[in-house]
């Protein structure tokens, strides 16, 4: 091998290890694909891990977590362990006393027993679907909560971040126009 490839040879390595090095290093940022694994202790008790299962994915700053877990990510890199608390106003917020409802025990299906404790699927008139739990029976009736269960709860997540990369840039439909170009007036039949 002749020393002028030899030289362009290295150059190419360099430049590929220097992609991979900064690939690796990438750290949360608006707009980065995210994957990590996470533990949530709610009141001391484990609520939901990814342990045994795929890791979380989402992309940072596109608000598909709740507020002060994706702020408490950011600036983070592979690698990165971290325990987050988030306060109820930064994750399910508090719990609102309007979306506490009354509803007739008449109006619920003859096979569903409504019993406290128990989430129920309820729909609107236009088939978006909502759960409730049931937060109390009374004589004719059945008090429907329709906060999120983790409303109002600090949250504890145990994170571990698996990788950090850039988002995948979304598809943007080309249009292509061709120029039309007008037809001449038709002419006048001749008589």
């Amino acid at each position: 091998m002749g020393k002028g490839l030899l030289t362009t040879l290295a150059a190419v390595l360099f430049m590929v290890g220097a992609v991979a090095v900064h690939a690796e290093g990438q750290v949360i940022a608006k707009g980065k694909q995210v994957k990590f694994d996470y533990t949530l202790t709610v009141d001391n008790e484990k609520v939901e891990t990814t342990e045994g299962k795929q890791p979380l994915e989402y992309i940072q700053g596109e608000g598909q977590l709740i507020p002060g877990l994706e702020k408490a990510l950011d600036g983070l890199k592979a690698g990165d362990v971290k325990t987050v608390m988030v306060k109820p106003e930064e994750g399910y917020g508090m719990p609102d006393p309007k979306a506490v409802r009354e509803f007739d025990k008449e109006k619920f299906p003859k096979d569903i027993v409504p019993k406290v404790g128990m989430i129920l699927e309820m729909q609107d008139p236009q088939g978006q679907s909502y759960p409730a739990q049931v937060k109390e029976m009374k004589e004719k009736t059945v008090l429907l909560d329709f906060n999120h269960p983790l409303a109002g709860k600090e949250l504890k997540f145990d994170v571990k971040i698996v990788s950090v990369a850039d988002a995948p840039v979304a598809a943007t439909p080309v249009v292509v126009t061709t120029p039309v170009t007008p037809a001449a007036p038709a002419e006048a039949p001749k008589k």
